[in-house]
C-alpha cells in the first residue's frame, strides 16, 4: 500500500477516532501532498520517495516549532508539536542513532581513502546517496567533518 491510500486510510480512521491531534498531522500531510500534486510537471501521484521528503520536511518544522516553544516556555503548544512530530515519524524509516551512523560512516571514509577535509565533498555525496531518509543530513555532515578533522 502506498503512503498516500494508506494516509487516506489514516485520516479515515483517526476522524472515526475522534483523535485531533492524529488527525492534524495527517491533515497536514495531505495538504502538502496536495500542494506538491499542483506543482507544474506533477504527474499527479506522489511517489513514496517523494512522500517521504515531504513528510521528512514537515517533521523538521514540527521538532523546530517544538524547540521554540519550549525556549518560550509555552508546554501547551510544545506538547501539541511533539504529539504530531510523533504521528509524522510513524510513516518515516527508523532512522539511524548517532553510534551506529559514525561507525558507518568511519568504515565508508576508510573505504574511499579520504583523510582531509578537502575530500568532504566527496564523502557526502556518497554519504547522502547511502544513508539518504535513514539519517539527518546535518548529522551526517557534522559526523563527517569530526571524523575527517
Amino acid at each position: 500500500m502506498s503512503i498516500s491510500s494508506q494516509l487516506a486510510t489514516d485520516i479515515k480512521n483517526a476522524m472515526l477516532a475522534k483523535d485531533k491531534h492524529r488527525l492534524a498531522a495527517l491533515r497536514a500531510v495531505k495538504s502538502a501532498f496536495l500542494l506538491e500534486n499542483t506543482k507544474e510537471g506533477s504527474s499527479g501521484e506522489i511517489s513514496d520517495d517523494t512522500a517521504r521528503q515531504i513528510i521528512g520536511k514537515l517533521l523538521k518544522q514540527r521538532m523546530d516549532a517544538y524547540k521554540i516553544y519550549v525556549d518560550q516556555n509555552r508546554q501547551d503548544l510544545a506538547k501539541e508539536e511533539i504529539t504530531q512530530a510523533k504521528v509524522l515519524e510513524e510513516y518515516l524509516p527508523e532512522q539511524m542513532n548517532e553510534e551506529d551512523l559514525k561507525i558507518q560512516l568511519k568504515k565508508l571514509i576508510d573505504q574511499m581513502g579520504a583523510s582531509s577535509m578537502a575530500d568532504m565533498g566527496k564523502v557526502m555525496g556518497k554519504a547522502m546517496g547511502i544513508y539518504k531518509g535513514k539519517a539527518d543530513g546535518s548529522l551526517i555532515s557534522k559526523t563527517v567533518k569530526e571524523l575527517l578533522a
